[in-house]
């Protein structure tokens, strides 16, 4: 892994910026892997801005979410979806048929895992694929014990993960129990992975996914299989 140490969150997304830009510009049609949650808003801001001022076009890019609430409607305003078009996908010129977000409302939810793994191997490989890091250890939301070589499926979240999210809703009650998530061995199909982790709150975890040995107990340790992966962070590691 390669480690870039930064300073606070927002040099943390300065950096990340400039790689998702140079990932935009160098290669014609970029794939690039997405999260949502606090991590990314002001990445998507700054990419935002730099298209808005710069007339960088994202107009060849294909998308791909890691992940989506089951049983939300995507006009919710705590769907993925939603998170997605106000942060970041109304902002810039992105094809409607190139943004790809898990459908959590599909009447067979099964269906809509294998269609979604249809959907990345036609467009993919993912070029970049940028990823946050749970406080228990999860990428995208595959939770601890996850298998490695886990493909898009159905999750049940873990009481952790719904009390980090509960912000998000009037309380944690409403946070959904279920979600579609990209797998663990879609992930590491990208070309390269940016893994984004600020505050002192992940700094435990962190140390445990670069330092200790590969386990399905912390999802994102796997990260040390992978050949090509940059990890910023403000955390002393």
């Amino acid at each position: 892994m390669k480690i870039i140490k930064v300073n606070n969150y927002e040099q943390m997304s300065q950096k990340a910026a400039e790689i998702v830009l140079e990932t935009v510009q160098e290669i014609a049609q970029p794939v690039l892997g997405l999260p949502t949650g606090s991590t990314p808003e002001r990445l998507y801001e700054l990419l935002v801005r730099t298209h808005q001022t710069e007339h960088v076009s994202f107009k060849n890019v294909r998308t791909f979410n890691l992940d989506e609430y089951v049983g939300l409607p995507v006009d919710s305003d705590q769907s993925y979806h939603y998170f997605m078009n106000e942060h970041l996908f109304r902002h810039l010129d992105i094809p409607e048929n190139h943004i790809y977000i898990p459908n959590g409302q599909a009447e067979n939810l099964e269906q809509e895992c294998a269609a979604y793994e249809t959907y990345i191997k036609q467009v993919g490989p993912v070029d970049l694929q940028v990823l946050g890091l749970g406080v228990n250890g999860h990428i995208g939301f595959n939770e601890p014990g996850t298998r490695f070589n886990e493909r898009t499926h159905i999750v049940e979240l873990e009481d952790s993960t719904s009390e980090a999210n509960a912000r998000f809703f009037k309380s944690k009650e409403d946070v959904p129990k279920l979600a579609v998530t990209m797998g663990i061995e879609t992930i590491l199909e990208a070309k390269r992975i940016l893994l984004l982790v600020q505050g002192e709150k992940k700094a435990e975890i962190l140390r445990k996914v670069i330092h200790e040995e590969m386990t399905e107990d912390i999802p994102a340790s796997v990260l040390q299989r992978h050949a090509n992966v940059t990890v910023i962070t403000d955390i002393e590691i």
